[in-house]
């Protein structure tokens, strides 16, 4: 199996190494909707334990070799996109259920972010039939280079390197716009969509309200 991806415009693909996630850390969350949303409604920020759990699942995906970079060869190797993905199985949805459930109170339960996740991923296991899936969790390009393809790159890459391991299905949060559209004209179908405006808390207040134009948080899913 290949760990390169291609080339174009100076800016090649490759599967992530520990030391390129260590380069890019808290980053990869700039500019994400859901993300601006959230702090946006508590403002307040997660403390060290939290973010804590947060890196360590990050590990476990790069751990997997199924995340990836895209580095600029022509600026001394800068990465300016990358993807964290991993393989998620049933056993690890019913986890992550039980543990949305099980929550202490504080800065993710309060924004009521992973019940949130909950309704949108569902279950696409019996929708698809499979024991297992390649889960995009996030994707992020630089602002030097949006909008010259680089995410729709990455996305294909993903795909290909998903074929190669074995994955049946591969599975995206798109949490913005613009990924959605790039993500459906590569063939992926929207297998469930949630308006931001009408996932309110127990207040009746909206709860994410990111900046326009991302209205919807939508699940996205391919055959590989």
């Amino acid at each position: 199996m290949s760990t390169n991806f291609g080339k174009e415009d100076g800016v090649f693909i490759r599967i992530m190494t520990m030391d390129d996630y260590e380069k890019i850390g808290e980053n990869i969350y700039n500019e994400e909707p859901l993300k601006l949303a959230m702090d946006n409604y508590l403002k307040i920020e997660p403390n060290q334990s939290q973010k804590n759990e947060l890196e360590e699942y990050h590990h476990s995906m790069v751990k997997q070799g199924t995340c990836l970079v895209a580095i600029n060869d022509e600026n001394g190797g800068d990465i300016v996109g990358s993807v964290l993905a991993g393989c998620e199985t049933l056993s690890d949805l019913q986890e992550y259920y039980a543990q949305v459930a099980a929550m202490e109170e504080g800065y993710y339960k309060t924004c009521t972010i992973f019940e949130f996740e909950t309704k949108i991923k569902g279950n696409y296991f019996d929708r698809y039939g499979v024991s297992k899936v390649l889960y995009s969790h996030m994707t992020n390009v630089d602002a030097s280079h949006r909008g010259k393809g680089l995410g729709a790159r990455l996305a294909a890459a993903l795909m290909e390197l998903g074929r190669s391991k074995g994955f049946p299905i591969m599975i995206a949060c798109c949490t913005s716009l613009y990924t959605a559209r790039q993500k459906e004209a590569l063939g992926m179908e929207c297998i469930y969509s949630q308006a931001y405006a009408d996932y309110k808390d127990a207040n009746a207040q909206v709860v994410f309200n990111p900046p326009a134009p991302h209205t919807h948080v939508r699940v996205m899913a391919i055959k590989l």
